[in-house]
């Protein structure tokens, strides 16, 4: 009876919360937003551990409604207008999407794929071609995003059936070589993809004969939204499935999860398949939000990055990674590019004087460091993860679980 009544009380916050949100942007009161956005976070923390899914719309909820009104407080607003933070909002979700879907080929499976940025590019290709001028198609945004997914999923497949027998730095390697080569593909096929100026033109979404325009970010923002949120609760799903459990079996010991059963081939596939899958989904949402596809937006870096995210933001912790990814873009993309325009406003003798532009990878080069040094578990780990990473400061003695990639020891 408790558990039922504090559900009921879980569910009335959100609706409540939810209906004070709108009634806040409609008429304009940064107020009553806040007001419904500790209704929705209340009704996160009832369901704490009880009901997943509608925790995480309530916590999605939450931050959706939230960091419009942050970004117009001091010191965010002297960075950019809010319009700016929205649309830099939407292109971190983007990452967000990508560095979930990594998340269960390393996270969670242990699997080291250093080629990620190549599935982002086949589902951003595969919208270019069905909705662009360039091919004549027009098919639309929403079932593109399944469509995209699978084509995405398919590569997955066609690339971890290769790599079954591979672990560790031979299996990097090899997604490190298929990241290399998707790029190189699309640059050099100009009658198929017109190479480096890549294909322009692109249909925008639509719902309801409503098409999303360019110059305002909150339709895409919204849509995000949605998109990351019934990405999570799927690989809340996953995760606490039997095929997730299969997943981190294979990542403490595949030998042994062979031998309890486990059906590596197809579980390792399955793995890759589905992180595939989330990228082809972002790569849909990229192709859609720019109009313009070109072979340089899916290069290494976006691969590096989308990894640094995951580890940093608490590599096997579904939560902890999209928080990760949303912090490490934001300051990346957005804080580091606006740091003069910060400091000059403040008027800081020293720091106004330098180019902030100028060294953004230097400073995001030593936060990395630090963060590996401070704290190596990330921002948000599991609890089977900071127990693997901190095993010695309690005086557990040495650990034969996975190592940092997932890697069983030798």
């Amino acid at each position: 009876m408790k558990a039922q009544n504090r559900r009921n009380a879980a569910l009335a916050a959100l609706v409540i919360g939810a209906a004070l949100i709108a009634i806040g942007y409609v008429v304009g009161l940064p107020p009553v937003v806040f007001v419904g956005a500790l209704f929705t976070a209340g009704c996160a923390a009832l369901l704490q551990g009880e009901h997943r899914s509608l925790t995480i719309v309530a916590g999605m909820l939450t931050a959706t409604a939230l960091l419009p009104v942050i970004v117009l407080i001091q010191p965010f607003s002297t960075f950019s207008s809010q319009n700016l933070w929205i649309d830099g909002f939407s292109i971190a979700g983007i990452f967000v999407l990508l560095a979930l879907g990594l998340n269960i080929v390393v996270g969670l499976s242990g699997l080291l794929d250093l080629g990620y940025a190549a599935f982002y590019a086949i589902g951003s290709y595969t919208f270019a071609f069905a909705a662009s001028s360039f091919t004549g198609l027009d098919f639309p945004f929403w079932p593109m995003l399944i469509a995209g997914a699978i084509s995405a999923a398919v590569f997955g497949i066609l690339l971890g059936a290769p790599t079954l027998r591979l672990r560790g730095d031979y299996l990097a390697i090899v997604t490190l070589g298929f990241g290399e080569i998707v790029p190189i593909v699309i640059l050099n096929s100009s009658k198929y993809t017109l190479g480096p100026n890549g294909i322009g033109g692109i249909s925008r979404p639509e719902i309801f004969g409503f098409e999303f325009p360019i110059q305002n970010p909150w339709p895409f923002y919204l849509a995000m939204v949605g998109i990351v949120t019934i990405t999570m609760i799927l690989i809340y799903r996953l995760q606490d499935s039997r095929l997730g459990r299969a997943w981190m079996a294979i990542r403490e010991d595949e030998l042994a999860a062979a031998s309890s059963g486990v059906n590596t081939v197809t579980t390792k596939l399955l793995a890759f398949a589905l992180g595939a899958s989330t990228a082809g989904l972002a790569g849909v949402f990229a192709a859609s939000k720019l109009s313009v596809v070109t072979p340089n937006l899916f290069r290494f870096d976006v691969s590096f990055t989308v990894l640094a995210m995951v580890v940093l933001g608490g590599m096997g912790n579904i939560w902890g990674v999209a928080i990760g990814a949303f912090v490490l873009y934001t300051i990346q993309s957005v804080i580091l590019k606006q740091l003069n325009q910060f400091f000059a406003a403040a008027d800081v003798p020293f720091l106004s004087s330098i180019d902030f532009i100028e060294y953004q990878f230097l400073l995001y080069g030593i936060a990395l460091v630090a963060m590996m040094l401070l704290r190596p578990e990330g921002l948000f780990p599991s609890i089977r993860r900071k127990r693997e990473l901190h095993v010695d400061d309690a005086g557990e003695g040495p650990t034969t679980t996975a190592d940092a990639m997932g890697a069983a020891p030798q």
